[in-house]
């Protein structure tokens, strides 16, 4: 039998829920931000808050606040975040109810997570890879474990399978609780889903299961007991499927009576979780009386809150823009670019030097992705023996999960590691790009800066020599649309190891683009992409762009110069274009893409007057559309033409021909024509 005092300490939590969902039902004009209550899911959600400690990991979902409360959070500082008051202690008023995020010694951490239903489960799941890495190592708490709670709905997510199958295949220790009231807004699951979780769970070899009535406590709190156990002991997966009623609205904006039959909601009524716990109540010898009084001191406790919740401030305007990024200490260049003796490499054995040398000082850096490991080294072999020197443990291949490389990086992070993934092909980063854009991007602004995601994410992007629809896309535009990610491009193997170094060390998401075309200088006219190999302490802050070609001296004396704004493939159509210009040409290689280097490219464009930006990205609505416009706004006075563009065609891909492929792309020859063009103006 469950301890009295805990059943009474759970009636005394669904209470205060109760309180708080009537007071904002009572209130709505003042709760004016969408919300979910826990009506109904009270008993299962305190009977797992109850079994997590310090050391442990928990990722909540939205209608999660009795777990929070059962957590030791106050009505009051959920109300804050009800509220979006400026003392919100989790997202400072950016964030709806009942997302939190917290880091502290005396309760688990929760990470950020996003309102995306589902999408929880990579980083919770990312979270566990982490912690089983840092026992592999010894250095992390036994026994910590991660809930991760999800409604049933969102299992039909693919993402969710992602997440699952990584976790049985590590055996992470994970608990995924899913909370079943058989609706998913207006659709019930009997329309969009033909096996509940318990069953789906039973594909995935090595989840261990369980179903319960998430609303008797005392069966929940017994049950996830043996869970919690089994995990801290077996460190192995579980799911936990919870059947427990609705009866609040889907949330404040979708209300109930608007969908659903009173026949429905009788039956969900019978099952209310307060009632069954009074029952259970009473039966260990507590009287009405003394119940009715919790109820009553609840609903005084949850009333004072609610006025100190409303009496608190809203937030300061001035911090709508703070914790974007959190400051990186990479901001000078440092070390030696060209050292005296050193042989020249490729830009692909300048991947490989920065990998080894980041894993060698760094033992809490971990490198996956598909291929990556000790058999292949990757499709480029630019992680070729790394595995070998430094562990499968450390280096290793991952199914073909987009999704879960870059939403793992979360939680990786969350724990402590400092993640380097690899999407083999940029055409391949748009089934991961749910997680880069909900989980990855806003983790530090809607945490106050609490967790900025320390990842690194290399992604071969370029086209050259046929290779085709799938494997040749350059998405710097679409990744640049994204706010909260850095964006670098190297053109040449110094700039590839300096900036990963910084890329590397830099708290923050950042994306390094790598076009696959410069890894071996194979296309004509880029064997400048070789370079002196760089010191070991060579590094590039990001955000400063470089100078690929100054203007010469004879070039000044005809005062008819022009400057190209470029990056990538691009330095060298521009330099290969230059060289019909007697010294007329300045080429700026920007090398970082956010943070951009505008002092450079402005002062560039102000002493030249004419300005080509060259991308391969097709042209309209490019990211160097953006820029020429962005230039023209500033340097207007200074400039003797319209700010001109070239990029590619304008087809949705890069065909295989290399005809076409050649027809497509700018390329240096119309690099040439568009500069005589610029410079006869």
């Amino acid at each position: 039998m469950t301890d009295p005092a805990i059943l009474l300490k759970a009636y005394r939590c669904i209470c205060i829920a109760r309180a708080m969902a009537a007071i904002y039902e009572n209130n709505r004009s003042t709760c004016k931000y969408v919300h979910s209550v826990s009506s109904g899911h009270e008993s299962i959600q305190l009977a797992a808050a109850f079994q997590l400690q310090p050391g442990d990991y928990v990722s909540p979902y939205y209608r999660d606040e009795s777990l929070l409360l059962g957590l030791g959070f106050s009505p009051y500082d959920l109300m804050e975040q009800l509220l979006a008051r400026g003392n919100d202690l989790f997202s400072g008023g950016k964030s709806y109810y009942s997302h939190p995020n917290y880091r502290s010694a005396c309760k688990p951490t929760i990470i950020h997570q996003s309102s995306a239903t589902g999408m929880q489960a990579i980083p919770a799941t990312g979270v566990a890879q982490g912690i089983a890495f840092r026992e592999q190592s010894g250095k992390a708490d036994p026994g910590a474990v991660v809930l991760c709670s999800l409604g049933d709905a969102s299992l039909t997510e693919g993402e969710v399978s992602e997440a699952f199958q990584f976790a049985v295949l590590k055996k992470l220790p994970v608990i995924y609780l899913v909370q079943d009231n058989s609706w998913g807004i207006s659709a019930t699951a009997d329309e969009v889903r033909t096996m509940d979780a318990f069953c789906y769970a039973g594909g995935f070899a090595g989840m261990e299961r369980i179903k319960i009535d998430g609303a008797d406590f005392e069966q929940s709190f017994q049950c996830m007991q043996t869970v919690f156990g089994c995990v801290r002991k077996n460190r192995c997966p579980y799911l936990v499927h919870a059947r427990v009623p609705l009866l609040g609205h889907h949330t404040s904006g979708v209300r109930m009576e608007s969908y659903r039959s009173e026949e429905d909601l009788a039956i969900h009524r019978a099952l209310d979780p307060l009632k069954v716990l009074k029952r259970q109540l009473f039966q260990e010898g507590f009287s009405d009386g003394q119940l009715k009084e919790i109820e009553k001191e609840a609903g005084a406790y949850v009333s004072a809150e609610f006025e100190k919740a409303v009496a608190s401030p809203e937030p300061d305007v001035r911090t709508a823009a703070e914790h974007i990024f959190v400051p990186t200490s990479v901001t000078e260049e440092g070390g030696e670019r060209s050292p005296e003796g050193a042989r020249k490499i490729m830009m692909v054995d300048a991947v490989l030097y920065a990998l080894r040398e980041i894993l060698e000082e760094y033992p809490e850096a971990v490198l996956y992705g598909q291929d990556i490991g000790r058999r292949l080294g990757g499709v480029f072999r630019e992680t070729a023996t790394l595995a070998a020197q430094f562990g499968d443990h450390r280096v290793f291949n991952t199914a073909i999960q987009e999704a879960y490389l870059i939403g793992s990086t979360v939680g990786m992070s969350a724990a402590g590691l400092k993640p380097i993934v690899e999407i083999q092909f940029g055409d391949y980063v748009y089934p991961g790009f749910n997680q880069l854009v909900t989980e990855l991007a806003k983790s530090s602004y809607l945490s106050c800066g609490k967790f900025p995601v320390q990842a690194l994410i290399r992604i071969p992007v370029g086209a050259y020599g046929g290779g085709g629809p799938y494997h040749s896309a350059s998405m710097e535009t679409t990744l640049l649309s994204v706010k909260g990610l850095k964006i670098v491009y190297p053109s040449n193997a110094a700039d590839m190891k300096g900036l990963m170094k910084a890329a590397f060390l830099d708290p923050n998401p950042v994306l390094m683009l790598e076009h696959k075309g410069l890894y071996w200088s194979k296309v004509p006219g880029t064997e400048d992409a070789q370079t002196t190999q760089p010191s070991r302490d060579y590094i590039i802050p990001l955000g400063k762009a470089r100078v690929a070609l100054a203007v010469s001296s004879s070039g000044l004396v005809q005062k008819n110069t022009c400057c190209v704004i470029t990056y990538g493939m691009g330095v060298y159509w521009a330099l290969a274009a230059s060289k019909k210009f007697n010294g007329q040409i300045e080429i700026i290689d920007l090398r970082s893409l956010f943070p951009l280097d505008e002092e450079l490219i402005f002062e560039t464009v102000k002493k030249h007057g004419k300005c080509l930006v060259l991308t391969e990205e097709a042209q309209n609505n490019s990211f160097a559309e953006a820029l020429a416009g962005r230039i023209s706004n500033v340097c207007f006075q200074w400039l003797d033409n319209a700010v001109e563009v070239l990029g590619a065609l304008n087809v949705p891909a890069i065909p295989m021909n290399m005809l076409l492929e050649n027809e497509v792309l700018p390329g240096a020859l119309k690099t040439e024509a568009r500069l005589k063009a610029l410079l006869e103006a």
